[in-house]
């Protein structure tokens, strides 16, 4: 139990900290609202009018940020290959371009459907 104990304090102190942190910026900030922050920030242009209970977004954008997770993830498992590159010989460099290429092959999948096009 006493190697956890440097763990939990640390734990401890995040949250703490976290805690700290939230009162007091709503105690000390200021809280001054005016029309101009109640708006809907989109790039400098005027906000449209939205439906009451909110409006639709279209599935394009939900599906580019996927895609974007998916590929990051893919690349982010790159990293401990080449940390340990040398280390892994020929079976690893085998199963990493088995990963590249399928990780090619999903890119050149949603290439060729047209999911990488913005329109």
């Amino acid at each position: 139990m006493n190697v956890y104990i440097p763990i939990l304090v640390l734990g401890g102190i995040a949250v703490a900290f976290a805690v700290f942190s939230v009162v007091v910026s709503s105690v000390i900030g200021p809280s001054r609202y005016n029309r101009a922050k109640l708006e809907a920030y989109e790039c400098g242009i005027d906000p449209t009018p939205q439906p009451p209970g909110g409006g639709r977004f279209p599935v394009k954008y939900y599906l580019t940020a996927m895609l974007f997770i998916i590929f990051d993830i893919e690349i982010v498992f790159l990293y401990p290959w080449a940390v340990h590159l040398d280390a892994l010989g020929v079976f690893g460099l085998a199963a990493m371009a088995l990963f590249v290429f399928n990780v090619a092959v999903a890119y050149v999948y949603e290439w060729r459907r047209g999911g990488l096009g913005w329109e």
